[in-house]
């Protein structure tokens, strides 16, 4: 008996042939379709869900990373049209406001689907990427999709993987890393929402996040009532009237790569924010008394998986000399935030001083640039990869890998691949950096 089906004439057929298609519609994904389109590339972006924006809207993160160094706003060009289009609206943020402002999901969707729409991009929504066509000199000659028309087929002359674990790079051949030296990654989040929430009673009631002594999360988790609850990783934001949105908890010993342990967090997940929910309203009962959890993520919180080796690796050296390169295509100014290793829980019930000893932060003012080559895998010749998944080492992903300096990141990317989809060889390792810059600043991108 053979452990394997083999299904006889199963043609895949060929739908059509892009310059650019881009893999994955978090953050980085589209604006790498934008920009693509945007310098004239036919561009076609691929989403495994029904909208755009990943963590920022499947993912139900309440708030952004900083936008700005503590003096100006770093992530510019389309990053910041997508960040100030994002706060419209939202009546309980100041308009000049850069610092962990909240995100409306559903404001956020529409955002992103002007975006693209603007753009001339292409979209196909709830269509999964899951095979691709490589040759042994790392040329991509093609990709396979599912989605409700079945196994199709895609031609590009050039392939952005955004998908967030380097899926596309990974599997035409690319040399990556995973995790730390023993494969251990950080921690996942399931994200959720509450409703009902006395709006008055959470504003000036105690703060919430563990970086406050007095936070209820120290007598929650004390407490031993909750026990899902382990750790005082806390963050909320007001996303709507009478609305909370909670970046919380923690879920160890989850692969994104791996569906089975992403299956089991999702179900852990949806237990935690309830945990959640009932053990505000008890300990915090003037504002939670009668909260109602709305909604949990339909996307886990995945802070890392795969880290491609690209033509170079971005270090923590770098990261502490504040370094510019000449190739840099945009700047980073989040600190490094790589969340509680399993073995740290005990000390992370305790307070947040170990956690922060180990977070860089900058002083007002300072950031480091990100090269162009750290989007290049090396054995791959029409593929670039933005987002999380850029070659760095683990530290500087932890900076690396938020939604902001992914929108930047995705921004240059796609402009890449449309200098290299115009060319003969559609070579991403040959597009001359020194243009790439150009075109960037003239569309407001901030390299300095």
């Amino acid at each position: 008996m053979t452990n394997k089906y083999n299904i006889a004439k199963m043609g895949i057929p060929v739908i059509g042939s892009w310059d650019v298609i881009v893999v994955g519609g978090g953050p980085a994904g589209c604006t790498a379709a934008a920009s693509a389109a945007r310098e004239g590339a036919k561009t076609l972006l691929i989403e495994a869900t029904g909208c755009l924006g990943g963590m920022g809207t499947s993912g139900l993160i309440p708030a952004w990373c900083p936008f700005s160094d503590k003096q100006k706003i770093v992530y510019k060009g389309m990053a910041e049209k997508v960040f100030s289009a994002a706060k419209e609206g939202m009546a309980h943020v100041a308009k000049e406001a850069t610092e962990w402002v909240p995100i409306d999901a559903e404001r956020l969707k529409r955002v992103y689907d002007d975006l693209l729409k603007d753009s001339g991009a292409e979209v196909l929504f709830n269509t999964f990427f899951c095979g691709v066509d490589a040759s042994d000199d790392g040329v991509v000659s093609g990709i396979v999709v599912a989605n409700k028309s079945g196994l199709l087929a895609y031609r590009a002359k050039v392939y952005v993987d955004c998908s967030g674990d380097a899926d596309l790079a990974a599997w035409a051949g690319a040399d990556f890393v995973k995790g730390n030296d023993n494969g251990e990654m950080q921690p996942v989040t399931l994200c959720f929402v509450l409703s009902n929430v006395d709006d008055y009673a959470y504003r000036h009631g105690p703060n919430l996040h563990g970086g406050n002594k007095n936070s209820p999360i120290y007598q929650i988790v004390a407490s031993g009532k909750y026990p899902r609850i382990k750790d005082t990783h806390l963050c909320q934001n007001i996303v709507g009237p009478g609305t909370v949105g909670f970046n919380a908890g923690h879920l160890w010993d989850v692969d994104n790569t791996d569906p089975k342990t992403v299956s089991k967090a999702m179900m852990e997940g949806r237990k935690l924010a309830m945990e959640f929910r009932d053990s505000l309203a008890e300990y915090h009962p003037k504002a939670f008394a009668n909260a109602h959890l709305v909604a949990t993520a339909p996307l886990i919180g995945t802070r890392e998986t795969r880290r491609i080796i690209g033509d170079y690796v971005l270090t923590i050296e770098d990261y502490i000399a504040r370094r510019s390169f000449p190739d840099e295509v945009c700047r980073n100014s989040y600190f490094v935030d790589v969340h509680t290793a399993k073995k740290e829980i005990k000390q992370a019930k305790k307070g947040t001083e170990f956690f922060e000893k180990r977070c860089r932060h900058y002083n007002p003012g300072e950031s480091h640039g990100i090269p162009y080559r750290c989007f290049t895998p090396k054995k791959l010749r029409n593929v670039l990869v933005a987002g999380r998944s850029i070659s760095t080492d683990r530290l500087v992903q932890g900076s690396t890998r938020v939604m902001p300096v992914c929108l930047a990141m995705g921004e240059a990317a796609g402009m890449a691949a449309s200098f290299a989809s115009k060319s003969k060889s559609h070579d991403v390792h040959k597009v001359d950096v020194k243009l790439l810059r150009k075109r960037l600043k003239e569309e407001g991108g901030y390299i300095e």
